[in-house]
């Protein structure tokens, strides 16, 4: 018996709102038509009653009004997940061994950001806490709690404004997980794509601290579809390179779309519940056929949470379930994002790293030793330090030997020992599990933190 392992991702996000005009004005970016705003003629844009030209029915994908109707606060969005996270609805969409929906919540912070038309959540952790105590309130064990992260415009600071660039306009990247490091003690393990985009820079971070990314979304579509003006030509998230394959693959160092010999692994995942690289019947008759060939596959699918998603689960569990009955030599089973790498491709266990850290006074210091037991995904941890005045510092260790062995020496050309309130240190290990070390200046004290063990607990 093949097994299909189903991965649900969401693109979490908070609440999101939508003006009649912002509506107008996305359809001018996405379709460059002009109408004017009113709910007449959203109304008929939606019947399909205005003449655009022969895009009259991929303007119907995005005005629906299931895709418009937004959460637009948390009471919404609490009342879609008192509902959702329940044993009793879980259980309403068994999969081959009776087991339950799984979910996998890839937190988003909006940070940085002067213009707020859409009424995001914006603050460092607001999302992420909010998830993390709601799954820890409703015992959801099962789920998996991962990594999302939106690029900001270098000028624009539009939180409704799509970018590519992680590094381009601020430190806000570092800063997001030295703050997720030393306030949460969590690091990441999954990455979810921020606007379905990797290029070159987050490709190359990516390959330094983040072993599973959940990303590709290459479709046959996409390779000559021109509808959507503003996916035109591979912007954004561009994988019309990538393989159409659900076997995750490493990828190349310089073409993330290319099977390489990268340490990372990107697993294709399509969407639901939106406008454009939608899961099909036929992609997944194609997962249980690839399964039934006796490749490792993972069947993984997007939303956001931010639009109710009971919808888009009940329509894609009914299909995974009609053509569940062409494959009896199949079995799908729902999956946390890092256990599903793990039984797709048979990984062999291995044991989580355990750090060694000391602090040493020199002449003209004070050094920071780190080693690992067991050799780090990346070739160094994530280090970062809070200052006595509250910033959060990102920084590279000393190599003292690659996977293995780093220092990092305190004095007047990094910051004084003295002027650092606390230290974090986060890393991977290629099987997915993850070492989050904190450590108080003042007390000395040092604690550890696991996620992603077998039998893991949020």
């Amino acid at each position: 018996m093949q097994t299909l392992y189903v991965v649900h991702c969401i693109d979490t996000e908070g609440p999101l709102y939508e003006s009649t005009s912002e509506t107008f004005k996305r359809l001018k970016v996405i379709f460059n038509i002009d109408i004017e705003p009113s709910l007449k003629n959203l109304e008929k844009l939606q019947r399909g009653e205005i003449d655009l030209g022969g895009i009259e029915k991929s303007v119907q994908k995005v005005v629906n009004p299931h895709l418009l109707n937004y959460l637009d606060t948390w009471d919404k969005i609490d009342g879609m997940l008192e509902e959702i996270l329940s044993q009793n609805f879980r259980n309403q969409f068994p999969d081959s061994k009776n087991n339950g929906w799984i979910y996998n919540w890839h937190c988003l912070d909006h940070v940085y950001y002067n213009i707020n038309p859409r009424r995001r959540d914006i603050g460092f952790h607001n999302i992420f806490s909010h998830y993390k105590e709601k799954l820890s309130y409703t015992n959801s064990k099962k789920d998996g709690l991962h990594f999302h992260f939106h690029p900001n415009h270098p000028t624009l600071k539009d939180a409704s404004i799509c970018a590519t660039h992680w590094f381009s306009s601020s430190n806000h990247l570092f800063e997001i997980i030295s703050r997720r490091i030393i306030d949460h003690s969590w690091f990441p393990c999954v990455n979810r794509p921020g606007f379905h985009v990797n290029r070159p820079d987050s490709h190359w971070f990516l390959e330094q601290y983040i072993p599973f990314d959940y990303a590709n979304q290459s479709i046959e579509l996409s390779k000559n579809d021109k509808s959507q003006f503003d996916l035109a030509e591979g912007r954004f998230g561009d994988w019309r390179q990538a393989p159409t394959t659900w076997e995750p693959y490493h990828p190349a160092h310089d073409n993330h779309q290319e099977i390489g010999s990268c340490r990372r692994w990107i697993a294709r995942c399509l969407n639901i519940g939106t406008r454009l690289r939608l899961l099909t019947k036929k992609d997944i008759i194609s997962a249980f056929e690839e399964a039934k060939n006796g490749k490792p596959v993972i069947l993984a699918f997007t939303n956001h949470d931010f639009r109710d998603i009971r919808e888009d689960i009940l329509n894609t569990y009914n299909t995974i379930k009609e053509v569940s009955k062409n494959f009896p030599d199949v079995n799908f089973e729902y999956a946390e994002a890092v256990d599903a790498f793990r039984n797709a491709m048979s990984f062999d266990y291995q044991p989580r790293c355990e750090l060694k850290v000391n602090i040493d006074q020199k002449s003209s210091g004070h050094l920071l030793s780190i080693s690992s037991n067991q050799k780090t995904f990346g070739p160094q941890p994530f280090f970062c330090y809070k200052t006595n005045t509250g910033q959060y510092v990102h920084d590279n260790l000393d190599f003292q030997k690659s996977f293995r062995k780093w220092t990092y020496t305190f004095d007047r050309q990094t910051i004084e020992l003295g002027s650092v309130d606390k230290i974090g240190i986060g890393t991977n290990t290629s099987y997915g599990t993850t070492t989050v070390i904190n450590i108080d200046v003042k007390s000395g004290d040092i604690t550890s933190k696991y996620w992603n063990e077998p039998n893991k607990s949020i």
